[in-house]
């Protein structure tokens, strides 16, 4: 244990058997190294943006056991949205002053790639300063099977209709005997991290999750980050790492223990410590409640996502992020936890600072 915090104590970068041996620290110790490198990087600042979520249909293809947002005998109310709802809610998000659009949606197997492309488009023509973050890797992933693309082609597809950045989602946990267990079938570790590579590769950025509670070790926690790392170091081509927190309702899981607090952030901290060349750490809020959230950030989270205004997914499966949050709200709760609210773009940006 001595060896680790002298490898703590000096920053140097941690393997993966040392990153397997920080669970083994004390909660606080810890939060101590991981809020000294947040703080290092961002001092007290907290990071957000004004943003809507939109996920424009929830008919799916594929049967992951940790979804409760398709449409299945969990969730029997499927739906797709017509273009011009998703623009009438673009269009109310954006006079509520939303800089970006994040846009994912479930494998709908008949709807069609122009569906999905003709939407960005309209997007990007009617409001072309809005920034449009949409198309998972499984999408990707899906969507180039389907039509029997490449990954570049469907990548260069995307940017000619006005997608800007890639959300992280669809990772998942890396470790293939857990993938086959909770999304068979869905994008491979290694496909996820190609479509990744290639759309850095072009100039643009993603960013990148981990589903994290349901029946992956510690270890497999560990090798996720690592593999991400690997990547980063190729293409410095990630915003934020997303730890998200499993959600327990309405899934084929049937996972029974569930993680509590002390995890959850143990999880965060070791994110920022094994992470030490991607820049933001976020905490998301819908899937770890705004209140562990808000603590997170003194365990080396710098982000809390944004203001969501409408979110689908995580809330099926029993968030408390149906609606949203008030901008007012979530600076209150930010300035009471002792931070100072820095409203970015999706680019990390700073717009402006709430003292």
């Amino acid at each position: 244990m001595t060896h680790l915090l002298d490898a703590l104590e000096s920053g140097r970068r941690l393997s993966q058997s040392e990153g397997e041996a920080l669970y083994d620290l004390d909660l606080f110790t810890l939060g101590h190294y991981a809020n000294r490198a947040r703080r290092a990087r961002f001092g007290n600042q907290v990071f957000f943006n004004i943003n809507r979520h939109i996920n424009p249909t929830n008919i799916c293809a594929d049967v992951c056991k940790f979804c409760a947002f398709s449409a299945n005998r969990k969730n029997p109310n499927p739906y797709t949205m017509t273009h011009e709802e998703i623009l009438s809610a673009v269009e109310g998000s954006v006079a509520n002053g939303a800089k970006e659009v994040h846009i994912v949606s479930a494998h709908h197997p008949d709807a069609g790639l122009a569906w999905y492309m003709d939407i960005f488009k309209k997007i990007k023509q009617t409001f072309p300063s809005l920034h449009v973050k949409a198309m998972t890797a499984a999408e990707v992933d899906y969507l180039a099977r389907t039509y029997g693309l490449s990954y570049d082609a469907l990548l260069d597809i995307m940017l000619e209709n006005g997608v800007d950045s890639m959300p992280g989602g669809g990772a998942e946990v890396f470790d293939e005997e857990v993938r086959a267990r909770i999304c068979k079938g869905k994008v491979s570790s290694q496909g996820w991290l190609e479509i990744h590579q290639k759309w850095h590769e072009r100039g643009r950025m993603s960013n990148a999750t981990m589903l994290f509670g349901h029946v992956e070790t510690r270890a497999h926690r560990i090798d996720h980050m690592v593999r991400l790392r690997e990547l980063q170091d190729k293409t410095g081509g990630f915003n934020a790492f997303i730890p998200l927190v499993y959600q327990r309702g309405n899934n084929y899981l049937n996972v029974t223990e569930f993680l509590g607090s002390q995890e959850i952030l143990k999880t965060m901290a070791i994110s920022r410590l094994m992470l030490d060349n991607l820049p933001h750490i976020k905490a998301y809020w819908v899937t770890s409640t705004i209140n562990l959230a808000l603590v997170a950030q003194e365990f080396g989270a710098d982000d809390l996502d944004g203001t969501i205004e409408k979110e689908s997914i995580q809330s099926a499966a029993g968030a408390a992020s149906a609606s949203g949050m008030r901008l007012k709200d979530f600076v209150d709760l930010i300035h009471t936890s002792g931070f100072v609210p820095v409203e970015r773009d999706s680019l990390y940006n700073e717009i402006k600072r709430y003292m």
